[in-house]
């Protein structure tokens, strides 16, 4: 396989994965660039919206219409940060009621996605991935 098949395997897989994910939310009234926030912000807690970006791999102006999205949906808050140029995002109250919802659709989802696919094989392509994802980070950084 040529590193171009490659790629372009990648790129229609997360795209596939993507409306998957937009499909499952959309009752929720959320999609898959709303759900990665909301899901950063649940397990790793509030943090600035610059750090959202680099976590995300999401430039600022995407960024900040997702969440302005999420705050009109009462989802999340902006603080000023101890820096007042830096706005610190928050869970809101309602986020933390609903998340546990969200969550078991996208679980659900995950599960039905990887019914045919041995755990043996889903932990190697996850530490496959994992690794190639921190190499990649590590490269973009220095």
């Amino acid at each position: 396989m040529s590193t171009h098949q490659l790629f372009h395997t990648i790129h229609q897989l997360s795209r596939e994965l993507t409306k998957k994910v937009n499909d499952t939310l959309q009752p929720f009234g959320l999609y898959s660039a709303q759900w990665a926030v909301l899901f950063v912000l649940k397990t790793k807690g509030s943090m600035p919206q610059s750090a959202l970006c680099a976590y995300l791999a999401v430039e600022a102006p995407p960024m900040t219409r997702t969440i302005q999205r999420l705050l009109k949906q009462g989802f999340v808050k902006q603080e000023a940060g101890a820096d007042k140029r830096v706005k610190v995002i928050h869970l809101t109250e309602k986020a933390e009621q609903l998340y546990p919802e969200w969550e078991k659709a996208v679980l659900d989802m995950n599960d039905r996605l990887l019914t045919s696919m041995p755990q043996e094989q889903q932990e190697m392509i996850r530490h496959l991935l994992a690794g190639w994802l921190g190499q990649l980070k590590g490269d973009l950084n220095e």
